[in-house]
């Protein structure tokens, strides 16, 4: 029997790491799918694009596959079995129909909680203590296919979130070593989801960083820690001098002592270090950056009982 091709749909650190495992193992990569970097987004990871094109494997970049041209590409490269990791783009079902030996997604949570977009962001955002990844079987609607294979990944209380990420990595690789050898041979498990558990969140954009200052000085943590670098970041907006400056926050603690006096959230308590108040307790701020500024006026003199929003 011939070697099986693989039709590879990638991005990111995961995508990388998972083609990269692809030809150390020596697989037929018929072609390669992946995203042109976006300009508003940091590049914190490695380029699929390079590594493909490095290896000589077509390299396809479209906005979406929902022209019907794409069928007759897809089925010109031969396709026996489709992987996406970290692929951006919905697989229209005509395309995942193509590859006799069926079509796979790695998701980075464990399904079936936490299916869409930015399941990591969320799920610490959410305060949760784990994490994982799933190998699934693709169809029509999004992360809900048979199960082929998870792992589970811990989260520890104070972590951000790349230190979870390098996890992320690690086990998807782990689930795909684990399983290439089935899924070339057409006969990986295949477990249902209890859709019934199932959970669901949205993509998140830089807007979705601002800071609610009337929530308990945790979930305030919990969101920083998730946004932090490489992602846009939290944010607040500090009325000084009459002017609103937005503040960038990339790290900080919780302080959960008793505050002497009641203050609103968001009031600013202390200014150095920057400590200010929540629903409950207080967050104090040990990393941050201002907007833009202007170079007449620089950075704005914060005093105590400006408030934050």
């Amino acid at each position: 029997m011939a070697t099986p091709r693989i039709l590879f749909f990638g991005y990111s650190e995961v995508g990388y790491a998972a083609l990269e495992l692809l030809l150390a193992r020596g697989c037929v990569v018929a072609g390669v799918f992946t995203h042109t970097p976006d300009a508003g987004e940091k590049n914190w990871f490695r380029s699929v694009p390079a590594l493909a094109e490095a290896r000589g494997l077509p390299v396809f970049t479209p906005d979406s596959l929902k022209d019907p041209a794409w069928v007759e590409r897809v089925q010109a490269l031969r396709p026996d079995l489709i992987l996406s990791f970290y692929y951006r783009n919905m697989i229209p079902e005509r395309l995942l129909a193509l590859a006799p030996l069926g079509a796979f997604n790695l998701h980075g949570s464990l399904l079936p909680r936490y299916r869409g977009r930015a399941p990591l962001n969320w799920a610490i955002i959410n305060g949760e203590d784990h994490t994982g990844v799933s190998l699934h079987v693709m169809v029509k609607e999004a992360d809900a296919g048979d199960l082929v294979d998870q792992e589970k990944i811990p989260i520890g209380p104070e972590e951000p979130v790349t230190a979870v990420l390098d996890r992320v990595r690690e086990a998807a690789v782990k689930v795909l070593a684990r399983q290439l050898d089935g899924l070339l041979a057409g006969r990986a498990p295949r477990t249902p989801q209890d859709h019934a558990l199932a959970t669901y969140f949205g993509k998140r954009t830089a807007a979705d960083g601002r800071i609610a200052w009337s929530q308990p000085a945790r979930p305030v943590f919990n969101l920083v820690r998730a946004v932090t670098h490489p992602f846009p970041g939290a944010f607040t907006e500090v009325e000084a001098e009459g002017i609103a400056h937005r503040l960038h926050i990339w790290w900080g603690r919780v302080r959960n002592e008793t505050l002497a006096q009641p203050a609103a959230p968001g009031t600013v308590l202390q200014v150095s270090p920057l400590v200010i108040a929540c629903g409950e307790g207080a967050f104090e701020v040990t990393e941050s950056a201002w907007g833009a500024l202007s170079a007449e006026t620089g950075p704005p003199a914060l005093a105590v009982g400006d408030v934050c929003r």
